[in-house]
């Protein structure tokens, strides 16, 4: 019988004005100084102030590092590395969605592991020994889950590409999932986080290593993703953004103990070449790479299909219902604005052959349930064009 591992971060708190929490679970923990890693739109937005004021009003010190890209890289880790061993701090808030989230991981991982400071070295399962730096995570986005997951994604630059992280020591200690941190997200945003969500749902869903703990999670995130992510990109309403908040948590805990697919290994290439925010790739890509496995997933697409609101998948057949999962995250997709084709997102058709041979090494290819080829995953990237 095959053994299952799960592991999953300490403390989370959900609900509107989460982020209260704060000032007493900093001190419980004896915490003296707050590297806060945030990004630039955040601070110009006034969202990382609602925290930083915060810890003002309750005699809390810090520091600000906002040195991040969108697809964070290896110049940024270094550059937030540098700003935390000269600050002083003790531990690290980071305020913001995959990009401050996942920076701060890579921080914290480097400050206690000194070894990896070329950051290059910490691609796919680098053998750390020691325990990051202790890590709050405040999410401002319902897509990445990087709150509560053991991954995280950093850019090579040089290379042009993006390489995932996988390091149980980088799990935050604390997450604040707090709606109201999500609220002021354009609308833009919202259906790029929250597609971003989905995928990994999907994705985790009928991955390789997906099991019974797993599957419920993923389903279930698929759910409440599946019904209120128009609601939150069109009325900002107060209860579909809870839902996403949970839906895109859900699923941190189900992908990160189960893996990925190929959506993920296509997308991030997309980001390491072009700079294309991962949420937004993700969604384009996610129907045509369902298409390629539907037929190595069982009944799962059913599941999915009834998840996503599709009625009458009992008396599908399998083409039926797979077809109809796949329908579904199509219309949800051009309901919420997301570009339908490569092409529309800046990419360029001759450097398919490059993106597709960087999409069978990454990392997550592993966990497809259909394994794939250089060739087709040129034909999927070429059908999505």
């Amino acid at each position: 019988m095959a053994v299952y591992r799960m592991i999953l971060n300490e403390t989370s708190y959900f609900g509107d004005d989460a982020i209260s929490v704060l000032p007493d679970e900093i001190r419980s923990r004896g915490f003296q100084k707050a590297l806060v890693v945030t990004d630039k739109d955040l601070i110009r937005f006034g969202v990382s102030k609602r925290v930083t004021s915060l810890l003002d009003r309750n005699g809390l010190d810090y520091e600000i590092f906002s040195d991040i890209k969108q697809n964070p890289t290896i110049a940024n880790v270094k550059a937030g590395v540098e700003a935390f061993q000269n600050s002083r701090a003790d531990y690290i808030i980071a305020i913001g969605g995959g990009s401050s989230i996942d920076t701060g991981k890579a921080i914290g991982i480097i400050i206690r592991n000194p070894e990896f400071s070329d950051v290059k070295s910490l691609a796919g399962e680098a053998p750390t020994k020691n325990r990051a730096v202790p890590l709050i995570a405040v999410t401002t986005t319902a897509g990445t889950a990087a709150e509560v997951t053991k991954n995280y994604v950093i850019t090579d630059e040089e290379r042009q590409v993006k390489f995932p992280c996988v390091d149980p020591h980088d799990i935050p200690i604390v997450a604040i999932v707090d709606p109201r941190m999500m609220s002021s997200m354009p609308k833009s945003l919202t259906a790029n986080t929250g597609m971003d969500a989905l995928t990994h749902a999907i994705e985790g869903y009928i991955a390789k290593g997906a099991w019974e703990f797993t599957d419920m999670l993923n389903l279930k995130a698929v759910e409440l993703i599946g019904r209120s992510l128009r609601k939150a990109v069109h009325e900002n309403d107060g209860g579909a953004r809870f839902d996403m908040a949970v839906g895109q948590y859900l699923t941190g805990m189900g992908f990160s103990n189960c893996g990925l697919g190929i959506v993920h290994s296509m997308a991030h290439q997309l980001g390491g070449v072009y700079d294309t925010p991962h949420g937004i790739a993700n969604a384009v890509l996610l129907p045509y790479v369902m298409a390629y496995n539907a037929d190595y997933t069982g009944e799962k697409f059913k599941h999915i299909a009834k998840a996503m609101g599709v009625s009458g998948t009992r008396e599908m057949s399998p083409a039926e219902y797979r077809k109809a999962a796949i329908d579904a995250v199509i219309e949800l997709s051009k309901d919420i604005g997301i570009p339908q084709k490569l092409r529309e997102i800046g990419v360029m058709e001759k450097d398919i052959p490059r993106l597709s041979k960087a999409a069978l090494a990454d990392g997550c290819t592993e966990g497809n349930p259909r394994p794939a080829s250089v060739e087709e995953i040129s034909a999927i990237y070429m059908t999505a064009f």
